[in-house]
């Protein structure tokens, strides 16, 4: 079970779906790849609903463009849980020749490829937005 994954996957299938929203469980880690996913306008907003820990989910805005098209095209998990895929500083990967990102674990946190670089970070690669 890879909650990453899944988070992933459930955005996927809500864009393949046409659905203006989707809900996953909530988590830390789940929250922080959202920001940066709205950070980057891949994602509208998101909502953190119900009161106990259980019961706790993200729902989470999807981005169209004018003509009804996705913002995101395709979502890939790169480093899995029996594969770990980690980067040096220097060695950040660029995706689609900057028309994507990937989105790192790094020392300082969760954080994008872009900001990644530019901090002179290295990390775990979660995963690549295009």
């Amino acid at each position: 079970m890879d909650p990453i994954a899944d988070l992933l996957s459930i955005i996927k299938n809500g864009y393949l779906a046409g659905k203006p929203e989707v809900a996953v469980s909530f988590s830390r880690s789940k929250e922080a790849i959202v920001k940066i996913l709205i950070d980057n306008q891949y994602l509208t907003g998101y909502v953190i609903q119900g009161k106990t820990v259980q019961e706790k989910q993200l729902v989470i805005k999807l981005k169209y463009d004018a003509k009804g098209k996705p913002a995101v095209r395709q979502v890939k998990r790169v480093s899995k849980p029996s594969l770990r895929h980690y980067v040096k500083a220097g060695k950040v990967p660029v995706v689609l020749s900057g028309y994507g990102m990937s989105i790192l674990t790094t020392s300082k946190g969760i954080m994008s490829s872009k900001r990644a670089w530019k901090n002179k970070l290295g990390g775990e690669i979660i995963c690549e937005v295009y």
